[in-house]
This record gives structure tokens, C-alpha cells and sequence, in this order.
């Protein structure tokens, strides 16, 4: 199976200790490397306060990974997120189609752009043209 790139951000609930967070995400990265993906980023936003509550709660430890994998090891986190209770929430997005969509949009934006620089010096070039045949 190809491999697929997702985001996973889940919401840690705040009397987890710091430490405790830490070694979640270490046992969360070895987990995936195990089933055979690799984790490419790894960012621990910290205890932030949350949009709504949650089970009565306001704050949250919040961390984003960014896993490269074939979706089995997705599969496994997301168990493991649910019978955890020091996850509150989670949410994870496949994102590898919608950057390959993104740079081809952009490709596409900096060809049109390049093309428009490219009339445009030709315009002044042809614009003097002009004036010396006119005289």
C-alpha cells in the first residue's frame, strides 16, 4: 500500500502531568514506528484553553504529529486514543492529497505569473520598437 501522510492532533486532559504527555508521545512515536510508519513531526503546543468545554473541563495539553504511514498504524493510534483517559479528544486528516493539490495550484499560479512578467517586459520592448518605426 502507497504511503499516505496524515496529521493526528489530540487534546490531553489538563491534570496530566507534563512528564506524563511527554511519555505518551514517546510510547505514541514508538507505537507508529513499530506498525511500520514513521512520525515526521512532532509538536507539543502546550496546555492552551479550550474552544468549548469538554467533560467539564477547559483546558487541554494539545499535540500535533504528522505520520507518514500506509493507514494500519492510524488505525491502531485512534484504539489506543479511545480507550486512553488522558485523551480527550482527537482528530486525524490525511493531508498528502490536499497538498499535492496545493502545489500543483501553485505551480500553476507561478507559471501564469512568470508568462504575465514575460509579456509585460516584451510590452515596453515593443512599445520602443514602435516609437523608432513611427519615426
Amino acid at each position: 500500500m502507497a504511503n499516505r501522510t496524515y496529521e493526528v492532533m489530540y487534546i490531553g486532559t489538563p491534570e496530566t502531568a507534563d512528564e506524563d504527555i511527554t511519555k505518551l508521545n514517546e510510547a505514541i512515536q514508538q507505537m507508529i514506528e513499530k506498525e511500520g510508519g514513521t512520525v515526521v513531526k512532532t509538536e507539543a503546543m502546550g496546555r492552551r484553553k479550550l474552544a468549548y468545554p469538554i467533560q467539564k473541563k477547559t483546558e487541554g495539553h494539545y499535540t500535533l504529529f504528522e505520520i507518514e504511514g500506509s493507514g494500519q498504524e492510524i488505525a491502531e493510534l485512534e484504539r489506543r486514543f479511545r480507550v486512553n483517559d488522558a485523551v480527550m479528544r482527537f482528530i486525524t486528516v490525511r493531508v498528502d492529497e490536499d497538498r499535492k493539490k496545493a502545489a500543483k495550484w501553485t505551480a500553476k499560479r507561478e507559471n501564469r505569473q512568470s508568462r504575465r512578467r514575460g509579456s509585460s517586459s516584451n510590452f515596453g520592448e515593443n512599445q520602443a520598437n514602435q516609437t523608432q518605426d513611427n519615426q
